[in-house]
């Protein structure tokens, strides 16, 4: 006869009836010997092990599936990031700060710059290519006749004494500069050079060409000079840097420029202020209609079902129901196109 210990024996006594039936029915146990066929007896530790392992990994997967469902929160935060951080180790505070597991934001800011910051966390991140962050809007001071590698004091190489400029010039400079413009983004920035971000390579002392861009300035504002610091606000287009402005600004006066201080103000409509953390709701700000359909229609777009709206105008639509709503398209023959689904609503606003 085998003896078993007072775990496995439990375990096995525990779920024998419910995982084997069999043995319930042919065996008579006692807490310690189970007195029975001695090549099945010799089989029951290694059962009780057997449930013991798979109890544990269920135990294990229902533990980290709770946690999994408690980290991630849907929040759209619109926040202040102070100067000289960078904008994921800001985003790494407000994480730990709301106990958010994944979250992104909607534009990078230079670690010299402050101000609006758009975050998203959960399924919210989902949105951020939808949410109207254009134009960013800015305010910045350009240091006349400074040097940097990487367009402010972040990587200073120098300065010359300069004459003042007139007032007038600088707003003919400024006005000449408003529209679509062609500038060249600086070697520390975020566009990638072979899969590889500029500014990682400009670190290490790599030499980087960036190609040509454009962005569209829809507004460029003197708003002071005190020589030789320059201070103008402008709005720009997404994925435009205002570093470059200020380069462009500088040499239609004829000389070298940095930016000593910048400040975004806004992203879109929205307006950041300093110490504070926003809650918005996606469903005030998101640029899109209501469409209203009948709770008979969740089930379908919950699963992403192929749906064909008659006498319904095409155009981008949210569609609501009691735990999600969607962003759809209503395409000109009545079919819809998915273009952000199953969006569940924020669990702690």
């Amino acid at each position: 006869m085998q003896l078993c210990d007072n775990m496995e024996f439990k375990h096995y006594q525990n779920l024998q009836t419910h995982t084997y039936p069999k043995i319930n029915k042919n065996f008579k146990t006692k807490k310690s010997i189970f007195k029975t066929n001695e090549n099945l007896v010799a089989q029951i530790p290694q059962i009780a092990r057997q449930i013991h392992r798979k109890t544990m990994q269920n135990q294990h997967h229902t533990n980290q599936a709770t946690k999994n469902t408690n980290d991630t929160t849907n929040a759209l935060i619109l926040a202040y990031k102070p100067a000289f951080i960078t904008s994921n180790a800001f985003l790494t505070s407000i994480k730990k700060k709301y106990h958010l597991n994944k979250a992104g934001f909607s534009g990078t800011l230079d670690p010299f710059a402050k101000g609006a910051l758009l975050i998203a966390s959960g399924s919210y991140t989902k949105l951020l290519p939808f949410l109207p962050t254009s134009p960013k809007c800015y305010e910045a001071v350009l240091w006349l006749g400074a040097k940097s590698k990487s367009l402010d004091i972040e990587n200073f190489l120098g300065v010359e004494q300069i004459q003042p400029f007139s007032e007038g010039k600088i707003k003919r400079v400024l006005d000449s500069l408003q529209g679509k413009i062609t500038y060249t983004p600086p070697s520390f920035s975020a566009k990638k050079v072979g899969g590889k971000r500029a500014y990682t390579l400009a670190r290490i002392g790599e030499q980087v060409e960036l190609s040509q861009s454009t962005m569209e300035v829809f507004s460029l504002q003197f708003l002071k000079y005190n020589h030789p610091f320059l201070h103008f606000s402008c709005e720009i287009s997404k994925g435009g840097y205002v570093r470059s402005l200020g380069e462009l600004i500088a040499k239609k006066l004829g000389t070298n420029g940095i930016l000593s201080a910048l400040t975004r103000t806004k992203e879109g409509d929205l307006r950041a202020y300093n110490g504070r953390d926003i809650f918005l709701n996606p469903l005030e700000i998101l640029p899109f209609d209501t469409l209203k359909l009948d709770s008979s229609f969740a089930p379908l777009v919950k699963n992403g079902a192929k749906i064909c709206l008659k006498n319904t105008k095409n155009g981008i639509f949210i569609v609501r129901f009691s735990d999600f709503f969607s962003i759809i398209e209503v395409l000109k023959d009545g079919n819809i196109k998915y273009l952000c689904n199953r969006i569940c609503y924020a669990n702690t606003l």
